[in-house]
């Protein structure tokens, strides 16, 4: 993608790479889009490099991805809810979902507190983007009815390797023999 400037339509959340800090982004404030993978965006404002949620794209006038899930009738939190909303987390490097790329290890829901719990690991111990990755998680997740609290646990245990992707994800990235 070629970068492109635009201005903020909106006040708009986001996360502050590779730390994952919450910022504000003023209304009519300038940002640079500078990537555009996997329905999020980063872009630079005042020096910084900075991460979009995709839901929120049309205050970077995009078409925001819409997360709609219907509430169950039971009032309980839905597991496959909770991994529909994980497989819209690319990485932002691979633009791959987490869960096909194999680095979703558990989900844990706790009824009774409304709670999900999640571990999850990353393809290298040392990924800067951890931080930005584990608020995507927290962020999608938290979009699913009657989830009141998501926790993230990022293993290492079993570490990851490019044999835990799914097949499609092998040969999207080029990596399936």
């Amino acid at each position: 993608m070629q970068q492109k400037m635009v201005n903020t339509l909106r006040e708009v959340k986001a996360r502050k790479v590779p730390s994952g800090e919450p910022k504000i982004i003023p209304k009519g404030e300038f940002v640079n889009i500078t990537q555009d993978l996997g329905g999020n965006y980063t872009v630079t404002w005042q020096g910084n490099m900075l991460r979009i949620d995709g839901t929120d794209g049309d205050a970077i006038g995009r078409k925001p991805e819409k997360l709609d899930f219907p509430a169950p009738e039971d009032g309980q939190i839905s597991e496959q809810q909770v991994w529909d909303a994980l497989e819209t987390i690319y990485d932002p490097e691979i633009p791959i979902n987490l869960v096909s790329l194999g680095l979703i290890y558990k989900v844990d829901i706790d009824q009774d507190s409304s709670r999900v719990n999640i571990d999850m690991t990353l393809t290298a111990p040392g990924c800067g983007m951890g931080p930005v990755l584990v608020g995507d998680v927290e962020y999608r997740v938290s979009l699913v009815p009657n989830v009141d609290t998501v926790n993230v646990n990022l293993v290492f245990d079993p570490p990851w390797s490019r044999d835990m992707m799914s097949e499609e994800a092998q040969l999207e990235a080029g990596v399936f023999f």
